[in-house]
């Protein structure tokens, strides 16, 4: 009989993780890329907000997002420091949260549904990175008890 202590592998829930990992990395650098390099004006034309905020503020998401989108992934991916995926995805969920208030806020209601699914997607990994299926440090005994 196993222990729930222990994480118990499950390729498709590793699987399932792996896939949420790198949907929302795409999602977020690719949102990051765009608020860091687009001029204003296209962006403005992409979605409003952007045109209503000072520059520094629109770059500073996109920094945001880039980290978002690197920390969900490269961590876990390299082994190095996997704890700073769980971390990165505590962040996203946030950031998520803050996205749904500050579009519902502005009556932006036509790019909820991404983040809708966004914030699922981050709980989801946080969960499974977390608690579920952690990945173990480089160097680390994938076996060992905790």
């Amino acid at each position: 009989m196993s222990s729930l202590s222990h994480p118990v592998p499950n390729k498709y829930l590793n699987r399932s993780l792996w896939f949420a990992q790198f949907f929302v990395a795409f999602v977020f650098l690719a949102s990051g890329l765009s608020k860091l390099f687009l001029p204003i004006p296209e962006l403005a034309a992409m979605m409003t907000w952007p045109g209503q905020y000072p520059v520094a503020f629109v770059r500073s998401i996109g920094l945001v997002d880039m980290a978002g989108g690197i920390g969900i992934v490269l961590p876990s991916l390299t082994r190095i420091r996997p704890w700073l995926t769980v971390l990165a995805a505590l962040c996203c969920v946030v950031l998520q949260m803050l996205a749904i208030a500050f579009h519902a806020s502005r009556g932006e209601f036509s790019v909820l549904p991404l983040n809708f699914l966004l914030l699922p997607l981050c709980a989801f990994v946080l969960w499974g990175r977390g608690k579920r299926m952690p990945i173990a440090s480089r160097g680390a005994t994938a076996a060992h008890p905790r």
